[in-house]
């Protein structure tokens, strides 16, 4: 009898995945493939705790400053990357604004939670580096799907997300929107191009 539960269980879960929406099976797919190449990198996937975060200000498109364990901290998302309109010595480039405002709506829209990758916490500039939601929505894909942002900065891989952000780059560029919409302007060193 447990027998013939557990089958059905795993017939009738099987039939709920096939239909579910395209997405979310490339996501689950993106999933599996993670935990078939990197079995530890997708145990933290399904353990990994979100690390609850107070925003302090937006800083622009991919940075925030963020109450951290009591600390203030410059966050820098991992993994994406958006135009420049503050960096200094460097012209204000084409989206940059609207990929701020878009980071600045939605890191105010709810509660902020923060989530490292193992081995990535800091970059050169000394900010934490993290994948960033609000209400439990990735940020960081919201960014990518608007086409705000390019993914980029692979630095010491594997993680956790990459298929699933390039999915979403892929999604923008095939949609042409925002920084995909002007030619030539995302390059893979960055963007090129200035509004002034």
């Amino acid at each position: 009898m447990k027998k013939q539960i557990a089958g059905l269980t795993l017939i009738a879960g099987a039939a709920l995945l096939a239909l579910q929406p395209e997405s979310l099976q490339n996501k689950w797919s993106s999933v599996q493939q993670n935990r078939e190449m990197t079995p530890a990198i997708a145990s933290t996937f399904y353990t990994q705790k979100r690390v609850p975060t107070v925003l302090v200000e937006t800083i622009d498109g991919d940075t925030i400053r963020a109450r951290v364990n009591g600390k203030v901290e410059a966050v820098r998302y991992l993994l994406i990357d958006t135009p420049e309109s503050k960096k200094p010595g460097m012209c204000t480039q084409p989206y940059a604004k609207e990929a701020f405002s878009r980071n600045d709506e939605l890191v105010k829209s709810g509660v902020l939670t923060l989530e490292w990758e193992e081995g990535n916490t800091r970059d050169s500039y000394g900010r934490l580096l993290a994948y960033v939601y609000v209400d439990g929505k990735s940020v960081q894909e919201s960014l990518l799907k608007e086409g705000f942002a390019r993914v980029a900065y692979v630095m010491n891989p594997p993680y956790k997300y990459l298929t699933l952000f390039k999915d979403d780059e892929r999604l923008a560029i095939r949609n042409k929107a925002n920084i995909w919409s002007r030619p030539g302007f995302v390059t893979k060193w960055g963007f090129n191009g200035c509004l002034d």
